[in-house]
């Protein structure tokens, strides 16, 4: 199966990197490796993580506070937002068919 990103959800990753880069040297591609182990995560398993919505799910992190927003389709995981838990809920609706 396939993984695709939004957009949108691609530039909330790499403004996510860019801001941890800027905490600390390297922080920012260990968010980027624990975005991929969250994608592993649900490539094996793509039922397996909470829905928020009726097409939506969202696989948390283990170690930064966000959360892998995605939908299953027929043929791929569509990832539609890389969302921080202190943003607003649900700001992400919006992005979904």
């Amino acid at each position: 199966m396939n993984v695709e990103f939004l957009p949108i959800a691609a530039a909330e990753l790499e403004d996510a990197v860019e801001w941890y880069n800027v905490k600390r040297s390297g922080l920012g591609e260990e968010f980027r490796m624990e975005v991929g182990r969250a994608v592993d995560r649900i490539l094996i398993f793509p039922e397996g993580w909470a829905r928020v919505s009726r097409r939506a799910r969202r696989c948390q992190l283990d170690r930064f506070p966000y959360g892998v927003i995605y939908q299953v389709r027929a043929d791929m995981i569509l990832v539609v937002a890389i969302m921080h838990f202190s943003r607003k809920p649900g700001y992400w609706h919006g992005r979904l068919d």
